[in-house]
């Protein structure tokens, strides 16, 4: 398990109070305001406010100089976007999977150097900061520029076809198609004329010449999908294409050159189907010149939420509204086995999306068969919402001198229902229940207040 995140808050004190509130939920990091003795050697990223002159100083030296730095402003259009320098800018406003996305983009340049974060072929193909994907992504790194065939093995929905286009994308190829075929969804019968092409009147049906994925594919990758799931005779088709890098339409005698690289991808077992003699074993040694694994979903649930940041904005992309998850929602789907690996996770979301659109989604919400746990926040508070609690037993002896009672209590009051919405991800109803509050009540205090919910 990777280390945690550890972060500097140099803001005001009501942005640090809601930044402590969310990245404590979050649990994902250390947290600390006191620059005057951290050692910027130990740190990982830095928020910053409107800064002193002491704290610019502090920011100067050159122990500093390698720190992130996340602006916190209050004029900003979207909750995030990242800065034209290269830094991060964070809203004032912002909520749970906007600090996520911070949190996401800081862990990524823990784990790969300045010139693989310019790549943009690492951005979002390949998702996660775990150490299988971290793997992988080095892996395909190493590999993604040499013309050798690769072979992705990994269940159903697990991204192996990210994997291919990333392989692509970081290739010399890159400025050439990438060009997918699913080998076991097309008819064994027309498979080859969808590899290889066809001449007009090659077989009854054919009113035109076409060229196949092979033509298609010229200069660039061409991505055999399910490769297990083809016919024995077409596998020998396909091996000597590999052999010779020569290929005919079907109904021709004309020899065309395949200039492609290959990446075929499988979620069987082909040693087994070699040894049930269902797959060639000739074709097996050639397209495993160089294996890579994907994972299944239940073996990195630690990326979930990374996925889930991913696949919200998407949808976001795609109009479907901003899908927000409480933590006790990603903490039930990261205790999900997910049969469906990415795929399932990607509809589920999609349904959130359209069934609660902006606004935040808790576990209750999720379907009953996604529902683990429970949102007993009262028995597990993070750090920050138990200071609260112990707050209120202090400044209970009476000033000396005269003070505001009503501006002090004012103040405790909103300070209170502030923490308790970013405690449970601003879901008024549950913020209410933990004050001992009417939900229209709470409402109420909080336009009155000028609170953000």
């Amino acid at each position: 398990m990777q280390s945690q995140l550890k972060l500097l808050i140099l803001t005001s004190r009501n942005v640090e109070q809601r930044l402590c509130a969310v990245l404590s939920a979050l649990g994902e990091s250390e947290i600390s305001s006191d620059y005057r003795s951290a050692d910027p050697r130990e740190l990982h990223g830095v928020f910053c406010g409107d800064l002193s002159t002491e704290q610019h100083k502090w920011l100067s030296q050159p122990e500093a100089s390698h720190l992130p730095r996340v602006t916190v402003t209050p004029s900003l259009v979207g909750a995030f976007e990242p800065a034209g320098d290269g830094g991060l800018i964070l809203s004032e406003d912002c909520f749970y999977l906007d600090v996520l996305e911070v949190l996401y983009r800081l862990k990524s340049r823990r784990l790969v150097s300045r010139e693989q974060l310019a790549d943009s072929a690492l951005n979002d193909e390949v998702v996660g900061c775990s150490v299988a994907i971290s793997e992988l992504r080095r892996l395909t790194r190493q590999v993604a520029d040499k013309t050798v065939t690769v072979l992705i093995t990994g269940p159903s929905g697990a991204g192996k076809e990210l994997v291919a286009r990333s392989l692509h994308n970081q290739s010399r190829r890159c400025d050439a198609p990438f060009v997918p075929i699913n080998c076991g969804a097309i008819p064994r019968e027309l498979l080859e004329s969808e590899l290889f092409g066809h001449e007009r009147g090659a077989f009854t049906g054919a009113i035109s010449s076409r060229a196949g994925r092979f033509e298609l594919a010229e200069g660039g990758t061409l991505f055999l999908d399910e490769i297990g799931d083809m016919p024995l005779d077409m596998q020998v088709k396909i091996l000597r294409v590999l052999q010779e890098r020569q290929f005919q339409r079907v109904g021709s005698e004309k020899t065309r050159v395949a200039d492609v690289r290959i990446i075929a991808a499988t979620h069987r077992n082909l040693e087994a189907m070699i040894a049930a003699g269902e797959f060639r074993e000739d074709l097996y040694y050639r397209l495993n010149v160089f294996p890579l694994s994907v994972p299944p979903l239940a073996a990195r649930t630690e990326d979930i939420p990374d996925l889930v940041r991913v696949l919200s904005r998407q949808l976001e992309a795609d109009g479907l509204g901003r899908l927000r998850l409480g933590r006790s929602a990603v903490e039930a789907l990261r205790q999900h086995h997910w049969p469906g690996n990415i795929r399932e996770l990607a509809n589920l979301l999609e349904r959130l999306a359209i069934m609660y659109p902006d606004r935040v989604v808790g576990l209750g919400d999720l379907p009953e068969n996604y529902q683990y746990g429970s949102e007993a926040w009262r028995e597990s508070l993070p750090p920050v919402a138990q200071g609260a609690r112990q707050k209120a037993h202090l400044g209970t002896e009476l000033p000396v001198e005269g003070f505001d009672m009503k501006a002090q209590l004012q103040s405790l009051e909103q300070a209170w229902i502030e923490q308790a919405l970013a405690v449970h991800d601003g879901v008024v109803s549950k913020a209410a229940q933990h004050l001992g509050l009417r939900r229209t009540t709470l409402i109420e205090k909080i336009r009155k207040l000028g609170i953000q919910a």
